[in-house]
C-alpha cells in the first residue's frame, strides 16, 4: 500500500479543505498517514495528551489507523485506539473525553478510496482555515525528512465506545414509548450494520418497540451490493422495494461512515432531507422551550426548503441562514448556541451532540415522532413538504460566470430579490419561488436548486434557467 517514493507524494492531492480524501496506495498512504499523524500532534500542540483513533470498514483503515498512531506516539501524544467506528462514534469520544481525534474513512466514496476526519478535543471541526493546511504543509516535511522522535514516547491503548455512544442517544430521544414500528435499514454494507443494533436494536442495550429488517448490515468495505451513497436515488431502489414487501412503517438508509441518513416513507417514497430537518427542528424547539429557552435558535443552510424557517419561526424558534458545509454549519452551530442544525445533504448536527452531525439521532427523532402518533409517515412528511423542489442539477460548462451573468440579467428585476450569501440565490417577492446557483469549488459545474409553491411553476422556472445556463 505504498508508491515507489513516498517522499515524493504530494499531499495536496488529498488533503481537502474539511477533511483528507485519496485513492488508497495512490494519493494517500501508509507514509503518508504516519507523517499526517506525527504532524496532526504538532500543530495542535497534543504531546502528552490524549488522540483518539477509529476506522471504518475499509480494508485500508486498520493499517492506516495503525500508521497515524505510530506517527502520533512517535512525537509525544498518547494514542488510544477506539477500533471500528462510525465518524459520529468519534466525535461522541471527542466530545466525552474532550479529546482530538481521527476516523479513517472515506464516507460515501467507492471502495478505492480513503481518508481521514479530524476533530481537535470537544469534537470542534478542523477545516484547512483551521489547521488543516498547516498539519497537510508539517507532514510533507516529515514525509520527505523523516519524523524526528520526541523526548518521550506517547502510550498505545484501546478502548471501545460503541455502548456508551448508545446510552448517550437513547438519553437523548426516549423511543421506550413509541408504538411498535417495522423499520427496513439500509447500512450499505457501511458502520451503520454495527451502530443500528447497538442503539435501535437489543445487542447491547433492552429491546425497544421496533422490529428491525435489515439490508447489507455486513460491514464490508468492497461495498458488494451498492455504493453506499444515499445521495444517488439509485442506491435506495433496494431500500424502498423492501419497505413495501415488509408492509414497514418507514426506511432509513446510512451513508459508509454512518453520519448521514435518509429517510423512506411507507409507500416507498423518499422524505426530502429539508422535511426532515423541519420535524426535528420542530420538535428540539419545544423541548429547548420546555426547559425554559425563550427562542431557540436552528441553523439551516441556504438549500434547504423555505419551508424550514417558516416551521422554525412558526414554533418560535430563531432561524439562521447559512452557506452550505458542515464547517460553516458547525461554526454558526457554535456562534449562535442553536440547539439544532440541518442541511440539503442529509447532515444533521446537534447542540446536545457537541454540535456534531449524527444520521443516527436524526433517525431517533423521526422515528419518535413517527412512533407518538398513529398515521402513516407519508402523511407526517407532507406536513414538512409543502413546496416543491427541483433537487441539485448539476451542469458542466465552460464557462460558468457567462452562464451566471446570463441569469443575472434576465431574473434581475423589481420583482426579484437577489442575494450573494452563496452562489447567488433569486427569490421572487411574492412569494411563488426561489433558485440559487452555486459554482463547484473543484469541478467545472454550476449547481441548480429550485423550489415553488406547485410542480408547474417549478419546473416551468427549472427549465428556462437550464436554458439560460446551458446555451
Amino acid at each position: 500500500m505504498t508508491t515507489e517514493d513516498n517522499s515524493q507524494l504530494d499531499l495536496s492531492s488529498s488533503f481537502k479543505a474539511y477533511d483528507v480524501r485519496g485513492l488508497v496506495g495512490k494519493t494517500i498512504t501508509a507514509d503518508s498517514v504516519r507523517a499526517a499523524g506525527a504532524a496532526f500532534v504538532d500543530v495542535l500542540a497534543l504531546k502528552g495528551q490524549t488522540v483518539l483513533i477509529g476506522g471504518d470498514m475499509r480494508p485500508s483503515s486498520p493499517e492506516f489507523a495503525q500508521a497515524f498512531a505510530d506517527g502520533a506516539s512517535r512525537r509525544g501524544a498518547d494514542v488510544v485506539m477506539l477500533g471500528l467506528i462510525s465518524t459520529d462514534e468519534l466525535y461522541f469520544a471527542s466530545g466525552v473525553l474532550n479529546a482530538a481525534g481521527v476516523v479513517f474513512t472515506a464516507s460515501h466514496n467507492p471502495a478505492e478510496y480513503n481518508g481521514m476526519k479530524m476533530t481537535r478535543a470537544g469534537a470542534v471541526p478542523l477545516s484547512s482555515e483551521t489547521g488543516l493546511t498547516e498539519i497537510r504543509d508539517l507532514a510533507q516535511q516529515y514525509l520527505a525528512n523523516g519524523i524526528p522522535a520526541a523526548s518521550t514516547t506517547g502510550t498505545q491503548g484501546e478502548q471501545d465506545v460503541l455502548q456508551d455512544y448508545s446510552e448517550y442517544l437513547r438519553k437523548l430521544v426516549d423511543l421506550t414509548g413509541s408504538r411498535p414500528l417495522k423499520i427496513v435499514v439500509d447500512a450499505g454494507n457501511g458502520m451503520a450494520g454495527m451502530t443500528t443494533p447497538a442503539v435501535l436494536g437489543e445487542a447491547l442495550l433492552p429491546g425497544l418497540p421496533f422490529e428491525i429488517v435489515p439490508l447489507y448490515f455486513e460491514l464490508d468495505g468492497t461495498f458488494p451490493n451498492h455504493p453506499a451513497n444515499p445521495l444517488e436515488p439509485a442506491n435506495l431502489l433496494d431500500l424502498q422495494a423492501a419497505v413495501v414487501a415488509h408492509g414497514a412503517d418507514i426506511g432509513l438508509a446510512f451513508d459508509g461512515d454512518a453520519d448521514r441518513c435518509f429517510v423512506i416513507d411507507e409507500l416507498g417514497a423518499p422524505l426530502s432531507p429539508s422535511a426532515v430537518t423541519a420535524l426535528v427542528a420542530r420538535r428540539e424547539i419545544a423541548r429547548a422551550k420546555a426547559l425554559g429557552e425563550e427562542q431557540p435558535t436552528v441553523i439551516h443552510n441556504l438549500i434547504t426548503s423555505r419551508a424550514v424557517p417558516e416551521l422554525i419561526e412558526h414554533d418560535g424558534g430563531r432561524a439562521v441562514r447559512t452557506r452550505v458545509g458542515h464547517s460553516f454549519i458547525k461554526a454558526t452551530m457554535a456562534e449562535e448556541g442553536a440547539v439544532f442544525g440541518g442541511e440539503h445533504s442529509a447532515h444533521y448536527y446537534f447542540r446536545d451532540f457537541f454540535n456534531a452531525d449524527t444520521g443516527m439521532l436524526a433517525a431517533m427523532h423521526v422515528l419518535a415522532a413517527l412512533g407518538e402518533q398513529e398515521g402513516p409517515l407519508s402523511e407526517l412528511g407532507r406536513e414538512y413538504e409543502p413546496y416543491v423542489s427541483s433537487g441539485e442539477i448539476n451542469s458542466q460548462l465552460a464557462d460558468v460566470p457567462a452562464a451566471v451573468a446570463r441569469v443575472r440579467a434576465a431574473y434581475t428585476t423589481e420583482d426579484v430579490v437577489v442575494d450573494e450569501l452563496d452562489g447567488v440565490t433569486f427569490t421572487a417577492k411574492d412569494g411563488t419561488w426561489w433558485f440559487n446557483l452555486r459554482a463547484s469549488n473543484t469541478e467545472p459545474f454550476l449547481r441548480l436548486n429550485a423550489e415553488a409553491v406547485d410542480a408547474t411553476t417549478m419546473a416551468d422556472l427549472r427549465d428556462a434557467i437550464l436554458d439560460l445556463v446551458r446555451q
